[in-house]
């Protein structure tokens, strides 16, 4: 899910179920800043987004690239013969039918997306993020970066003030619409679910890019309209890569929130009496992506995360 801008700050600590708080240095914020909720990513990588004013037609800086080229004389090394045959296994068409009730209105779809599909998300989102409207990262003023690596599709979302747009604001730049292959993938896993929730064609992704220490404090998503929220339309998340330990809970002060392990493939859904439910990112696992994936793709170290809603 995606990283709420306000009340989001770094995050440096160990991995942990509990939800997280840290605060800015005072050199970075100035005074009198509020706390900020952890929801950025540790990646050592900054990417800076070139200004341009709203309406300006030049294109944006180019966008980071989730997929960089292998570089020359690097060594890859081949994945052991049993791992390889199932991965492949796993790569063919048919999904998997595993579908986990967690709570009324929420499902896990275990290994729902076949590698096949996998690689062919990874390969569009890493075309759609090194152009006009791609990855960038977020900041809240000119000392402060979030390391964390973001994009939208068809409407744009600004997480320092929660609102959406038809534009970003620090560089006018339309963000790219949604695939008509993912619109497929979220209709068939609605479908699949069987959960009794409202079916959407979605106008909202998220693309957010997580290194391998990244987290993600506990939050809601309820920046969508109103009548999106009152009808508890659901939001469908994509995972990607490496695995993350995901929480959820009903609220955010809770000690001991549910934590859920979330593989490349899986698909979770939460709508109806779920819809305004409290969730976050722990911690990611690193190495633990398919190597056929990271074979055919090149996906960077960390986990690529599509959250899908109607506005």
């Amino acid at each position: 899910m995606e990283p709420r801008g306000r009340g989001r700050g770094r995050d440096h600590h160990s991995p942990s179920t509990a939800p997280v708080v840290v605060r800015y240095e005072e050199s970075e914020r100035g005074s009198g800043s509020k706390e900020k909720n952890s929801s950025a990513d540790s990646d050592s990588v900054e990417m800076r987004v070139g200004k341009l004013s709203i309406g300006d037609d030049k294109p944006a800086a180019a966008g980071f690239d989730i997929c960089p080229p292998k570089q020359a004389g690097s060594v890859v090394l081949k994945p052991p013969l049993l791992l390889k045959n199932r991965e492949k296994r796993q790569s063919s068409n048919s999904r998997s039918n595993v579908v986990v009730s967690l709570r009324p209105g929420m499902v896990f779809l275990k290994g729902y997306l076949s590698l096949s599909d996998q690689e062919m998300i990874v390969k569009r989102c890493r075309e759609l993020g090194v152009g006009s409207g791609g990855f960038y990262q977020h900041g809240y003023g000119e000392d402060t970066k979030m390391h964390l690596k973001m994009m939208c599709l068809e409407k744009n979302w600004d997480p320092q003030f929660g609102q959406y747009g038809d534009r970003r604001p620090f560089d006018g730049a339309k963000p790219p619409q949604i695939p008509p292959e993912f619109h497929s993938h979220v209709h068939s896993a609605l479908k699949d679910s069987n959960a009794l929730l409202p079916s959407i064609s979605p106008d909202i992704c998220i693309v957010n890019f997580y290194s391998e220490t990244g987290r993600l404090g506990l939050h809601q998503d309820k920046d969508e309209s109103p009548d999106s929220l009152r009808l508890g339309l659901p939001v469908i998340s994509f995972s990607i890569g490496d695995s993350a330990d995901f929480l959820y809970a009903d609220h955010r002060d809770l000690d001991q929130p549910k934590k859920l392990q979330l593989q490349s493939g899986d698909v979770l859904i939460f709508g109806g009496p779920s819809r305004n439910l409290f969730h976050g990112v722990a911690s990611i696992h690193p190495n633990t992506a398919p190597n056929l994936l990271l074979q055919h793709t090149n996906l960077c170290p960390g986990r690529l995360n599509l959250t899908f809603r109607r506005y």
